[in-house]
């Protein structure tokens, strides 16, 4: 017989991300970032690409793939999800980019949420992933998604905030010796390969990232309730829009 989840399933819909105020105060809003990771391989010279790329005026960043001579990354971001493909795709496909082999296995598109407990869900959904993801001081990122197991489900959530608790100390750490910050972003119903979320390591040195991938493995979520990582995709900037 299968155990239900030790928390109730929302039954009401709800489509929001949430906050709180200092006071107390409930916050919401329905605006949140949306960003996608194209790689791409057989490119022989990158400087066309990041050409092209800036006159667009778009909020990008493009990749060296750290594991690939011909391979490059194209990271886009918007708070519409309509624009990838109404905007962005149409002009992807007349441009230098439409010359270059796609790996769509690689593909990442994600989303920014809130916990609930964040006093400025502009600033957690927007302006933070943006900016981390367009720090000139942090050249080098691991992207990678990644699947709970359906046991982390049943927990309670006191269990699981204890859980995640002990990852966010650890990432915060890091953060705050300047060794690796995180862009954390959510895919449900978005990745092809059923992913739940997606997340990406931003810093300046890449030993820093490898490192805090490691460390994270002893943790209680990664080595219990972490069916599969990756692929990871490991770049170097070789572009990124104004912040």
């Amino acid at each position: 017989m299968t155990t239900p989840p030790a928390e109730p399933v929302p039954v009401e819909p709800d489509v929001l991300e949430h906050g709180r105020s200092p006071e107390g105060a409930e916050l919401t809003t329905d605006r949140r970032l949306y960003m996608r990771l194209l790689v791409f391989t057989a490119c022989q010279d990158p400087a066309p690409l990041v050409a092209w790329t800036r006159d667009t005026g778009w909020d990008a960043v493009l990749y060296q793939d750290a594991a690939n001579p011909w391979g490059v990354g194209l990271l886009l971001m918007d708070t519409d999800p309509a624009a990838f493909v109404k905007t962005y795709d149409p002009v992807l496909r007349t441009s230098p980019w439409a010359e270059l082999t796609p790996c769509p296995h690689m593909t990442m598109l994600a989303r920014s949420y809130s916990i609930g407990y964040e006093s400025d869900l502009e600033h957690t959904l927007v302006a933070r992933p943006r900016s981390r993801a367009l720090n000139p001081q942090w050249p080098w990122v691991v992207w990678y998604p990644l699947r709970r197991t359906g046991e982390f489900a049943k927990l309670s959530k006191r269990e699981k905030m204890k859980i995640l608790g002990e990852h966010g100390t650890i990432g915060r750490a890091w953060g705050d010796a300047g060794h690796a910050h995180d862009i954390r972003l959510t895919c449900f119903g978005m990745d092809r390969h059923d992913n739940d979320f997606v997340v990406a390591l931003v810093g300046e040195e890449l030993r820093s990232l490898s490192k805090i991938v490691e460390v994270m493995r002893g943790t209680v979520q990664t080595s219990t309730y972490i069916e599969k990582l990756g692929p990871f995709f490991t770049g170097h900037v070789i572009f990124q829009s104004t912040p």
